[in-house]
């Protein structure tokens, strides 16, 4: 049976950890078959955050896209893919998708998803927002993308970085209808096990 295609996107904004730890869970799991494409910052951004080198990011993926190369695979509307994930997504990215410049693979790439009507998702990392953020994500939302800042749940009650990193993980991989095991404590109610043994008052 084959494998659904997931484009991957690193690009220049902090918490390179998403796209990486991503890309390890799809490789362990091969429950997809991934694409990947980083811009230089992203590069940058990885080696710094994760002392991890391209070439130690590129081996995760199935295959590896230059972010120069317009006439690559995943820039036709002709490849067929369950969508992209751009993890994390910088502002820069996310003004460039906003308006359609497609001046990059990356871009490129998040134009075609947009224009088949397939799914895209932008782990946007940045705060605080100014207005020009915001009027992006409201026009990639209009156009049918979701914007996915990577808030921490922290009713999990997590006890490492790696959890939060994980949880975040795991409801990108929701987002997609991708199994996988033990990345997300799922919320079932308060004051159930799992949901951190919090006790309903009657205070509200």
């Amino acid at each position: 049976m084959n494998r659904p295609r997931l484009i991957v996107a690193i690009t220049g904004a902090s918490g390179a950890v998403y796209g990486v730890r991503l890309l390890q869970h799809l490789r362990a799991s091969g429950v997809a078959e991934t694409h990947l494409v980083m811009s230089a910052s992203g590069v940058m951004t990885a080696q710094q955050e994760l002392d991890l080198r391209r070439a130690d990011i590129e081996a995760l993926a199935d295959v590896v896209h230059n972010v120069k190369d317009i006439g690559a695979t995943i820039a036709s509307g002709s490849f067929r893919s369950a969508g992209m994930v751009v993890a994390p997504c910088s502002m820069k990215t996310l003004a460039g998708i906003a308006h359609g410049l497609a001046d990059n693979l990356v871009t490129r790439a998040a134009d075609v998803v947009l224009k088949e009507r397939r799914k895209l998702v932008l782990v946007a990392r940045e705060t605080p927002l100014n207005l020009a953020h915001l009027r992006n994500m409201t026009a990639v939302t209009e156009m049918g993308g979701i914007v996915f800042p990577p808030v921490p749940a922290f009713y999990t009650r997590p006890a490492s970085l790696d959890e939060l990193v994980d949880h975040t993980v795991g409801r990108l991989l929701d987002l997609f209808d991708l199994p996988h095991q033990g990345l997300v404590k799922r919320w079932e109610g308060m004051g159930r096990a799992g949901a951190g043994g919090a006790e309903r008052t009657d205070n509200s």
